[in-house]
Parts: C-alpha cells; structure tokens; sequence
C-alpha cells in the first residue's frame, strides 16, 4: 500500500491551514473519544486499536503544531501553531483525566495480548494515574489548570529565547582574526561599524578567533544575557507548577515524578549520576585546564583562572600550537554544500537507504530541502533539511517530527532544523549535524511499526541522545571525511590532519563533561530546590563543578532552553554518552561500515522505536548489558 506524504500548506495559506487541522482534528479526537466510551468494544486489542486513533489524531494536530510555532517565517503562522499547542494539551489532560475513559482501559483483560499490545496498555494506565485520574474532581481541575499554564510559560521562555538577539557593533580592525568568508558576509555599515549578532553562526567564530578580549568579552556576555530577565519570572513559576504537579500526583518533586518513566527510574539517582561522572572527570579536568591556564598566562602573568569569554580562543591556540591544528584551516574543508550530500551519502550507506530530492515538495521556507527515503525499492519517509538561521526561527539544533511512521497508515516524516553557515563550517558545526542527523533517520527508521506510541524516536528520553552521540563518531573517521571533506581545489582532508584534529578535539574533554554536568545540576537542582535567587544558585553551582568561573553580570540560565524541554533530565546528554560509547564498542575501528554490524544495529536498535525498554534494545545488540567501563576508557585516555 503506498501511502502518500502530508500535503504541506503554501505560506499564503499556512495560518488557516493550521486554523482549520487544529479545529478539525480536536473534532475527530472528541468523536472517537466519545464512541470509545459510550460503545467500549470491550476485546484488549480492539480497544487499543481505538485509542491509537486517537492517540495519531492529537499527534498529527501538535507534532505540526510545534514545528511551525519554531520555524515559520510569518509571526501568525507561529502563533496560531502556538496556540494550537496549548490547544492539544489541554486537551491530552482533560481525556487523561477522564474517569470514564479510565475505566475502559483497567477493565481489559490483557491476556492474548502480544508484548507490544500489552506494554502499550500498561504505559497508558500509567499516563492515566500520573494525570491524576483518581482524585477529586477540584485536584482534577487544579492539575488541569496547571498543565495549561506550563504550556503557556514554556512557550513565552522558549519564545524570549527565540526572539532575543541581541548585537554587539564594532570597528572591522578589533575583528582581525576572523576567518576572511566571515569578515566578507559582514560588511562595514554606513558608520564605519560591523555587526555581530548572538546568533551563533556570529558569535562562536568571534568567540574562537577574534584577537581582541574586549570583542570577546562584549559578545560573550551578550551571549549569557540572552532571555534576562524576562524568563527569570517565568523559570520561577514553571519549576513551583511543576513541583505542585508532581505533589499532587504522589511524588516528592518534580524530578522524581519525571525519572519515573526514564531509564534513571528514581529522582535521587539523578544526582549520584552526576557526581559520578564529576568524579571521573575530575583529573581529565585538572589536567587540561593546567594547559590552558599555561598558554593564557603567556598572555595575561596574573591570572588566577580563564573564563568562557576567553576559554574558546586560548582552547584554540592549545590546539594550533600543541597539535598544529587550525581551525581556521580545518573550515576550508568543510564546504556546507559538500557537507551536507556527504552526510547523506554516509548514512544511506550505513543504514541501507537511498534519499530522492524532491524540489516540487511544498515547504515553508525557499532554504528549505525535501527527500523521501528509500528502503529495498519502498519509500519509508520524508526528510527537510531546514538548516540556516533566519529571523524568528528556532535558535539551536533539533529534530522535528511533522509525521509519526506507521506501517500502512502514514509516513514518517521528520525535519532538522539547525542554525549553521551557508559557506565553510567549523568541523564541530559538522560533528552537530551528524548528531543531530542520527535523530532524524532514527524517527524514519523506527515509523515502521503498529503503534502510535512507539513509532519514531520513541524510547525512554534518557537514552534519545545516544543513537545520535555515536553517529557522530563518523564526523571523525578519515575515510569518511575524505568522501566528501574537500578543499576549494578539490583536495581531500588529510589522513594526518584528522588524527591531530582528533588529538586536539580530546584536549578539554574532561572539563566538558564537568561543564555538562554544571548544567545537569542546575536541572536537577532548580526543580527540587527551587532556590529564590536563580543567579546565585547559578553561580554556587558553577563554583561546585564548572571548570571555568562566573562571569559577573551574567544570566545564562534565562537562555537555557533545556530546561523547558528536558526539564530536571539534562543529566541525559551524559547518561546517553556513556551508552552510545558502548554501542559504538561494536563498530570495527578499521571498517565503520560493516554491513553486518551496521545492519544489527538499525534493526535491533533503531528500527524498533519504543516498542521495548532500550536498555534490552542495547542488549540484543551488545549480546550484554551496556556497561560504564567504554566511556571512562575513553575520558581518561
């Protein structure tokens, strides 16, 4: 059966489209509510079957929802689409609140079910009671009015995030040191001055390159400012919502009421997670510090320590200068045009499928790309490739799905919106796309199944990052990058050059992973502790395990757009690390590209969704459980 892609709308009608896939689907949600329960086909299996229904309805209605409220170009489009998700949530809680409703799915009898069935009942009963189904009606209607406010809230956070771009201006001779294709795309305006945004294709190549502290300092800052301080308002009522939520559903906070559907499993084991990892990263961190503070000395005789305004730039003259990698040199490879068909040739290698251009698909942006996705002579889904920054557009890299993949019924589309150059990339641009990448084949892959539910990415959310952490291992192998890393003549990135590049991308590794777990202690602890003054628990925080210090003045949890999606669960980046660096154990360091291997791992990892506990996903592929022992191998070496 073929099944055709979703008809996207033109950007003429796009705000009555969504208008009209809101009203409508709200409508057809509501029928088949109410037929489920006024006629309960009373069979587990046809029951189920009907709440998949409806289950496909609301996502169709807010997975567009969500894509264009952080990627359409007209200001209506996106607020409609915002509306439309407060809409769809308000909507969720109101059904899992349902008594009713409830009733239908604890009567069933799950004998004869199949473990995908079966496990599919047993996550809703679930979503049932952590909605509160069965408390009064007024904790009803306050957990109600709660959910629809977070909505709201995180919508106004992630927007201010969104919309604040804030500039530094300057004179071009305070900018030497910038690569010359970036000084070319930034011209001298009328009164002599250049200007620099804080979008990042801007502000990390000053950060990294600008020779002039105060330009760095200036652009950092702004950089930290971002969202302050309209979100700190907000930051405060969203983690007190989400404490009285978890309250009043019989948690003791907020991460303890999240940890419970994740791999994690208890709040608590949140922050031994943390501090292990600060552990093992301790020394690697001592030890490169000591090299940057040695290199910013010659600089600066006094310093007592490096902040992040300089850390980038002197982490760049380590690596010139101790593994004679430039990185100014490196971007000369990485054309954004070659880059991209090379990711697209590397995966379609990897995982066995072919991606088609489509220039007449309908889309919202002319920047914007589509390819179906080929599988064994079938089209299995439909990718964009939103990938350059532009006003109003969502500021960071992330994977959207516009359709979840059902065998049959519908295909599994998805979107990468990212925010990188349109001429030469820093390689760490091109290790983000492969990252981010691994989510989107990872969405197509997994929409070959039964249930709404389980299609695409759809695994606990501690372990979402780790399938798109080991693609990235591929952003680093020389015989990939020589496919498609390619200089203005044609030149292929040398073999030798990638090994120092790897040498130089270690340096720093260990005060990364305690910078990553600065920010999964702010997670954690602005949920559980609700500190009155986000600054200085910010700032006691970075003191505990940041390796770099704070800067005076400075905000940057009001533009930590992390904490409206993954809430109190930052901790996950790392946690999935430590899995993916297991995973990719399996690989043959001299052969990325072993069908074998590369096959195993698409059908017993990816393709599978979240129709199983991905701890047994990695199991059936490792033939073992996964283990801590590949990832701290690789910090201490």
């Amino acid at each position: 059966m073929t099944v055709a892609p979703l008809a996207l709308p033109s950007s003429d009608t796009a705000e009555d489209w969504v208008a009209a896939r809101t009203r409508d689907g709200l409508a057809e949600v509501r029928r088949l509510v109410e037929e489920l329960r006024e006629h309960p086909p009373g069979d587990a299996l046809a029951t189920l079957r009907r709440w998949d229904e409806v289950s496909l309805a609301l996502s169709n209605i807010a997975v567009v929802a969500s894509l264009f409220a952080n990627v359409h170009p007209a200001e209506p489009v996106r607020t409609g689409a915002e509306q439309a998700e407060v809409e769809v949530d308000r909507l969720v809680t109101e059904l899992r609140q349902d008594r009713r409703l409830y009733d239908v799915f604890a009567g069933l009898d799950p004998a004869g079910l199949d473990p995908v069935a079966a496990r599919l009942l047993t996550k809703t009963l679930d979503d049932f009671r952590r909605s509160g189904v069965d408390l009064d009606d007024q904790t009803r209607a306050r957990l109600a009015q709660i959910n629809e406010r977070l909505t709201e809230v995180g919508q106004e956070f992630s927007r201010a995030i969104r919309d604040d771009v804030r500039t530094v201006r300057v004179t071009p001779d305070r900018l030497a040191g910038l690569p010359q294709d970036w000084l070319d795309a930034h011209p001298v305006d009328d009164e002599g001055l250049v200007t620099v945004t804080t979008d990042y294709p801007d502000a990390l190549p000053v950060r990294m390159f600008a020779h002039d502290a105060a330009v760095r300092r200036d652009i950092t800052i702004a950089f930290l400012q971002r969202g302050w301080p309209e979100n700190e308002p907000r930051l405060q009522e969203m983690f007190a919502l989400r404490h009285e939520l978890a309250n009043l559903v019989g948690y003791a906070d907020w991460a303890s009421y999240d940890a419970d559907v994740k791999m994690i499993g208890k709040g608590p084991a949140i922050p031994e997670f943390i501090d292990r990892i600060a552990d093992v990263a301790d020394e690697p961190m001592r030890r490169d510090l000591e090299v940057l503070l040695e290199r910013y000395r010659r600089d600066v005789p006094d310093a007592a320590a490096i902040d992040t305004a300089d850390s980038l730039y002197y982490e760049e003259l380590v690596r010139r200068e101790r593994h004679e990698v430039d990185a100014q040199d490196v971007r000369r490879y990485f054309d954004f045009a070659r880059v991209r068909e090379g990711l697209l040739e590397v995966t379609s290698r990897l995982f066995g499928v072919r991606y088609e251009p489509v220039p007449e698909a309908p889309v919202w942006h002319d920047e914007v790309a589509a390819y179906d996705v080929h599988r064994e002579g079938a089209r299995i889904g439909r990718i964009y490739l939103d990938l350059h920054p532009r006003e109003g557009k969502y500021k960071h890299a992330a994977q959207f799905t516009l359709a979840k993949g059902l065998a049959g019924r519908q295909l599994a589309e998805g979107v990468l919106v990212c925010n990188f150059s349109r001429g030469l990339m820093e390689h760490d641009h091109v290790v983000t796309l492969f990252h981010e990448f691994g989510h989107l084949v990872h969405h197509v892959l997994a929409g070959g199944g039964e249930w709404t539910r389980f299609s695409g990415v759809a695994t606990e959310w501690d372990f979402v990052e780790a399938p798109s952490q080991m693609l990235e291992e591929w952003a680093w192998d020389a015989e990939v990058l020589r496919t498609f890393a390619r200089d203005e003549s044609g030149e292929p990135i040398p073999a030798d050059l990638v090994d120092r590049m790897r040498a130089a991308d270690d340096f720093g590794k260990g005060y990364q992973a305690r910078t990553q777990m600065f920010y999964a202690a702010m997670s954690y602890r602005f949920h559980t502790d609700r500190p009155a003054d986000l600054t200085a628990a910010t700032r006691e925080l970075q003191a505990r395990y940041a390796p770099f210090p704070y800067i005076e003045g400075t905000h940057m949890f009001a533009s930590f757009g992390h904490l409206g999606g993954y809430s109190s669960a930052y901790y996950t980046y790392m946690w999935s690390l430590v899995i993916a660096k297991d995973l990719f154990s399996a690989f043959d360091p001299a052969d990325h590209f072993d069908a074998a291997v590369a096959g195993r791992y698409r059908d017993r990892v990816l393709a599978p969704g979240g129709s199983r506990d991905a701890a047994d996903l990695v199991a059936d592929f490792l033939g073992r459980p996964y283990t801590f022992d590949a990832y701290a191998a690789w910090l201490a070496r």
